[in-house]
């Protein structure tokens, strides 16, 4: 019988947030990696990427402005190059460590993933997603003056917004598919990959970003996995987050996403990408299942005994 095939896409929470907090959390991630793949999965991995690419991006903005004889300004889509090498060398070493301990010996290799977008996305009108550091009114300015947006996050304070537009399919696909039917563990489309644009012949990165959830759930329809496996900071779902009368759902149905979705239940930054990835990919194939849920209930929740499933 063939194995089954899950893509796992991984929260801020399980790679930490600066470089000594991720060395330690990738440790933690290869733990839940090896136990899916003791179980007989064939995984591939994608990863939010917002505080290394925010990292990256400052110091190289930084560096370009205090030393311009030496350093150049760092377009965003190769800060994004540089932060999945960054954490893709971590945890691909983590994950192996982590399978040699018990006797599995495959590799666990990072595709440096670039995913197509379209030109005329809406979200190059009405950018979202914050990256970088946190501006003062001059330094603001100065950066509108390069042709960028910003926004105020506090009184006085601004930081740079850009566009996240919708991926609309993985440069390198047929690399990644040809890994899992070896049956290795790959580590792809990290941060939701690299936001680039056709041009001719070639590729032109894009000043965006790409919603990691989505492009998850675009490499779960590609590589036709069994199961989108999204870890997040909360256990399950929840109507009326935070609120007294809170509602957690163990179950929802593709009509009653949607329908949620309308209402305004989930917050549209951070859990309505979860909903709407899960909703796009179970409705590409039957026998689909998504899951939503913690690293630490990641095994329980796959298992049907925690998390909130999208069937």
């Amino acid at each position: 019988m063939s194995k089954k095939r899950m893509v796992i896409a991984l929260g801020h929470k399980d790679l930490g947030y600066t470089l000594p907090e991720q060395k330690e959390a990738v440790k933690r991630t290869a733990v839940m990696i090896g136990d899916f793949v003791e179980s007989g999965y064939q995984i591939a991995i994608v990863y939010s990427n917002s505080p290394q690419v925010g990292m990256i991006h400052t110091a190289m903005k930084d560096l370009s402005e205090n030393y311009p004889e030496q350093y150049t300004k760092t377009p965003l889509a190769v800060c994004s190059a540089m932060s999945q090498g960054m954490i893709g060398y971590d945890l691909q070493n983590a994950v192996r460590a982590e399978l040699v301990k018990r006797g599995i010996y495959k590799t666990a290799s990072t595709i440096l993933t670039q995913v197509l977008v379209d030109p005329y996305d809406e979200s190059f009108y009405n950018p979202i997603k914050l990256v970088g550091k946190v501006m003062d009114a001059a330094e603001a300015k100065k950066e509108e003056d390069n042709g960028n947006h910003v926004q105020m996050i506090a009184d006085g304070r601004f930081r740079r917004i850009v566009p996240a537009p919708t991926p609309k399919s993985i440069v390198e696909i047929d690399a990644i598919k040809t890994l899992l039917d070896a049956d290795q563990v790959v580590i792809a489309c990290g941060g939701g990959g690299i936001p680039v644009l056709r041009q001719g012949n070639n590729l032109k990165g894009a000043a965006a970003v790409i919603e990691k959830d989505l492009a998850a759930g675009l490499l779960a329809k590609e590589v036709d996995a069994d199961i989108l496996l999204i870890t997040t900071a909360v256990d399950q779902v929840s109507l009326k987050f935070g609120q007294p009368d809170e509602k957690k759902l163990d179950k929802m149905s593709i009509e009653e996403a949607k329908q949620y979705i309308k209402d305004g239940h989930f917050e549209f930054r951070s859990m309505q990408p979860k909903v709407e990835a899960g909703i796009e990919f179970v409705e590409s194939g039957n026998g689909r299942k998504a899951i939503i849920t913690s690293m630490e209930l990641a095994e329980k929740a796959v298992s049907g005994l925690a998390g909130t499933t999208i069937q």
